[in-house]
């Protein structure tokens, strides 16, 4: 017998499965119709202001639009920039600019959770619409809120008030084991097309695109894990582009009304609409605390418009939802090559940060052509370390290529730690009461899995270790962390954090952006990886300002620095046969599914300041060896069987490149 027929059969037997569960879960287009009535009989028509302007805040951040428009004409248009570094700004920022909207309100976003801070803006968003301005919401439906009576709830909310989620599998809003089979069975290409495009417009006028979801950990606002990432606030006439972009996405046939999806459907059907849940915060005086900042001028004065860049023309670079169709038009998808055109521009120096360094072929042949030019141009790269990363699949992809990365590509790789101590964070905010972590030998706390040993900690900006109030052994709920979220067989995270050797609060790298030549600056939602050129719709915004750049540039070398970073570079050669080790690393490297060969061409090093050694230097300097000391290929990292788990993943895992 065949011996792919038995894994075969079950592959089929998954799927029937799943397509039978999913057809007796379905509604008829009369049920359909119903619900959707339900929702819209249900919805409030009361609106609670009268004036003009919805009882918008008055707000010196919102003003910031106004002023642009004023000092823009056609041919030289103005802008105000705010790169939001910090979590909690990037919190407050928004919540303001709800409050201060007029007239309407686009949310697009790639995840939406229900914890604390989701659920502080859904309420900010949801007392918008009832003092009169209309609100829009689209979320993805892989990441979208899984939580049928809130979306139920939403639905028939307010007649200023619409949801829709993109792309649902099986018309549904939240999937199940069998659902996920037979999505990856059945149609796996449509699967993975997913709306990963991020954006807050607030009447047409300001906006916000970057890294950040809608989760406590794109805040600083979780116990045990949080992204280090980075958003641009945008002000100016380049908002209406944000807008056009926005109405295709809505209109866009894969995004569907809340109320038509099966099961938020069959919710409406069997109990009506209920009421919203009342929320239940885990930090509910961090809640207030947030609430009443984002309304105080001063606060917004001194945090975000001082901070302000005056610029001049400002792209939205955004993919169209036309990206997911078989047959489409190059202007459908032109983030990927916009974002390739100007890094080939480069002239001297290409600094990058990504959190996932996985090339596709198309950007290895950019990288090898631009290696080759006389003299080439720096390629500084920003990314995360297996210890800090929150998909350690991915990771084990980069780690095999680091040999290409860095002879033949000529990357300056940094790679981010697990407990910068010179974060954009309020250290002193970062949950010093909240939960501990778990205290069980190689455990994990939560979805996070940042101990694997001692009491919960939290790190401080000197390094040291603090203690965090809490009864023992209380972790906050499990969450999905990874971006590139369950595909293959589970409709949980699609993969965790590794343990480490020490507990704490720790952090991983989720800014994507760019600096070319010091002068032209890139803050958006691509990874600059294959599934962002493939499978994702992406969005960025470019700013070609001197001054706008530099700031960029000054804050992704931050995270580079040695107190944030480890530095990848060659092992010190040995006395014998280096030759060899190379060349047999090399062979391994290139197969397309072994590469068992144990020796690694590349390192993780430590900066060792000291008198002969004042300031960090180069890979290439003579006095690096002496400078820096190795730590391993994934310092921090509680090793144990994790590492035969990723060289496993780098021997088999070669496969999985154009979709992770």
């Amino acid at each position: 017998m065949n011996r792919r027929f038995p894994a075969l059969a079950a592959r089929c037997a998954v799927l029937c499965v799943a397509l039978l569960g999913s057809a007796c879960a379905s509604l008829s287009d009369r049920q359909r119709e119903r619900a959707a009535g339900i929702a819209a009989g249900a919805r409030s028509s009361v609106v609670e202001c009268t004036q003009a302007d919805a009882c918008a805040l008055s707000s010196p951040l919102y003003d910031l639009a106004g002023q642009a428009r004023a000092a823009s004409t056609p041919q030289a248009p103005r802008h105000y920039a705010v790169i939001l570094d910090q979590g909690s700004d990037a919190l407050l920022a928004r919540l303001n600019l709800i409050r201060s909207a007029r007239e309407r309100i686009d949310l697009q976003t790639y995840i939406f959770d229900k914890d604390d801070s989701a659920r502080l803006v859904l309420d900010e968003l949801l007392a918008a619409a009832r003092r009169g301005v209309k609100v829009r919401v689209l979320i993805d439906q892989l990441s979208a809120i899984a939580d049928l009576e809130i979306l139920a709830a939403l639905s028939g909310a307010h007649e200023n008030f619409a949801i829709r989620i993109y792309n649902p599998s099986f018309g549904k809003a939240k999937l199940n084991y069998f659902d996920y089979a037979g999505s990856v069975l059945c149609c796996f290409r449509r699967f993975n097309q997913r709306m990963h495009t991020k954006l807050l417009l607030v009447d047409d006028r300001i906006g916000i695109s970057g890294g950040r979801n809608y989760q406590d950990d794109y805040f600083d606002w979780d116990a045990e894990y949080n992204f280090r990432d980075r958003d641009v606030l945008v002000a100016g006439p380049e908002a209406a582009a944000m807008a056009d972009n926005f109405q295709a996405f809505w209109e866009a046939r894969r995004s569907v009304p809340a109320e038509r999806l099966n099961d938020v459907g069959r919710t409406l059907l069997d109990e009506g609409v209920p009421a919203m849940p009342v929320p239940r915060y885990l930090r509910p005086e961090r809640v207030q605390a947030a609430s009443g900042q984002a309304s105080d001028p001063e606060v917004m004065r001194t945090r975000f418009v001082e901070a302000a860049f005056p610029v001049g023309a400002v792209r939205y670079i955004a993919d169209l939802p036309q990206k997911h169709r078989r047959e489409r038009r190059d202007d459908d998808a032109p983030a990927a090559p916009e974002l390739e055109a100007l890094m080939r521009s480069a002239q001297s120096e290409v600094l990058l940060q990504t959190p996932y360094l996985v090339m596709s072929k198309q950007a290895q042949a950019m990288f090898r052509e631009m290696r080759e030019r006389q003299p080439p141009p720096r390629v500084l790269v920003s990314t995360n370390s297996l210890a800090a990363t929150d998909n350690p699949v991915v990771y084990s992809m980069s780690f095999k290529y680091k040999r290409r990365y860095l002879r033949e590509f000529g990357f300056q790789i940094h790679e981010y730690k697990p407990f910068p101590e010179d974060a954009p964070v309020d250290y002193a905010a970062l949950m010093p009461e909240g939960p501990p972590l778990a205290t069980s030998a190689g455990g994990t706390g939560g979805s996070g899995g940042s101990g694997s040993s001692g009491s919960g900690r939290v790190r401080g900006p000197s390094g040291s270790l603090g203690p965090s109030a809490g009864s023992e052994g209380e972790t906050t709920r499990r969450l999905q962390r990874t971006e590139s979220r369950p595909s293959f067989l589970s409709s949980g995270a699609g993969s965790e954090p590794l343990p480490l050797k020490r507990a704490g609060v720790r952090m991983g790298l989720h800014a994507k952006s760019m600096v070319i030549d010091g002068g032209t600056a890139v803050i958006g939602t691509h990874n600059f990886d294959p599934r962002s050129e493939n499978y994702n719709t992406e969005a960025a915004v470019v700013i070609q300002d001197p001054a706008f750049a530099q700031a960029l540039a000054d804050s992704i070398r931050r995270d580079m620095s040695p107190r944030n970073a480890w530095v990848i570079a060659p092992r010190a050669k040995p006395l014998v046969f280096s030759g060899l080790d190379y060349s047999l690393g090399k062979v391994s490297e290139s197969l397309p599914i072994f590469d068992i060969w144990p020796w690694r061409y590349a390192t993780s090093y430590e900066f060792q300041p000291g008198p002969d050694c004042p300031l960090p230097v180069g890979p290439k300097d003579p006095a690096f060896h002496r400078c820096y000391v190795a730590v391993g290929d994934f310092p921090e990292v509680n090793v144990g069987p994790k590492w035969l788990y990723t060289r496993v993943l780098t021997a088999f895992g070669a496969g999985l490149v154009p979709i992770l």
